[in-house]
C-alpha cells in the first residue's frame, strides 16, 4: 500500500518530514490539506489523528503522527541513507541538538512569527523582544557549529538539519516583512550576522528535490 504523508503548507513540522522523505527517496503518496478550511480537523483525519494536528503518515495499515516520531519511524524502517546517524554515539547528539532547539529555540520562534504574523507588532514589547534574544542566542550556538562543519551534527545531513532549518526558514519569512524591520534589524541579514548559518541554508535549498518540499503557499511570493 505505501507511504502516504497527511501535511498542511507552511508548518515547519510537515516540512521537515518531507526533507526526511526526499533525502531517503522513497515514494510516497502526498496529500495537502488546506488548513483554513480545516481539512485537518475532518472526521476521517481525526481516525488517523484525534489530536486532529499534522503531519500523519501511514505505511499500510500503520499509523504515525508527531513528526519526531514520524521522522524516527522512517530511520528505522528505512534504514537505507540513516538521518539519526551511523552509530548511537552520533545518534545520540542529533537527539540531544534536536531535544535542545525544541525546549528553548523552538518556543521563542513560535512567539516570533505568531507576533508577525497577527500583527501589528507592538514596538518594545518585552515578551516579543525576549523571544528575539533568546532566537539570537541559540543562532549564535548553530553558528559556531556550523563554522566547524557544513551540517548541524558531524558530516552528514541529518534529522538535526531538517528539525531546526523549516523553523528558521520561517522565522525570516516573519522578520523580512517590512512591519517586523525593527525587530529583526540584529538578525538581519543572515549574510552579514550568522554567515555560516546563511550558507547552510544554501546547502540544504541545493538538494535534489528540495524544491518539492518549499510550502506551495511561498512559492514566488
Amino acid at each position: 500500500m505505501g507511504l502516504t504523508l497527511y501535511w498542511g503548507s507552511g508548518s515547519p513540522f510537515s516540512w521537515r518530514v518531507l526533507l526526511a522523505l526526499e533525502h531517503k527517496r522513497l515514494p510516497y503518496e502526498s496529500r495537502l490539506l488546506q488548513f483554513d478550511k480545516q481539512e485537518h480537523q475532518s472526521p476521517p483525519m481525526l481516525k488517523l489523528n484525534p489530536r486532529g494536528r499534522l503531519p500523519v503518515l501511514t505505511d499500510g495499515d500503520y499509523v504515525v503522527f508527531e513528526s519526531l516520531a514520524v521522522l524516527y519511524y522512517l530511520d528505522a524502517r528505512y534504514p537505507e541513507r540513516p538521518i539519526f546517524g551511523a552509530g548511537p554515539e552520533e545518534a545520540g547528539v542529533i537527539m540531544r541538538v534536536i531535544c535542545e532547539f525544541q525546549a528553548y529555540a523552538e518556543p521563542a520562534a513560535q512567539r516570533i512569527v505568531d507576533a508577525v504574523f497577527a500583527g501589528p507588532v507592538a514596538p518594545g514589547d518585552p515578551a516579543t523582544t525576549d523571544a528575539m534574544h533568546t532566537v539570537a542566542r541559540e543562532a549564535r550556538t548553530l553558528e559556531a557549529r556550523l563554522s566547524k562543519e557544513h551540517w548541524i551534527v558531524g558530516e552528514r545531513y541529518s534529522a538535526a538539519d531538517m528539525v531546526i532549518f523549516p523553523w528558521l526558514k520561517l522565522l525570516l519569512r516573519a522578520l523580512g516583512r517590512t512591519e517586523a524591520a525593527e525587530l529583526g534589524a540584529r538578525f538581519l541579514p543572515l549574510e552579514r550576522n550568522y554567515p555560516a548559518l546563511a550558507r547552510w541554508i544554501e546547502r540544504i535549498e541545493a538538494l535534489p528535490n528540495y524544491a518539492k518540499t518549499c510550502p506551495p503557499h511561498w512559492r514566488g511570493s
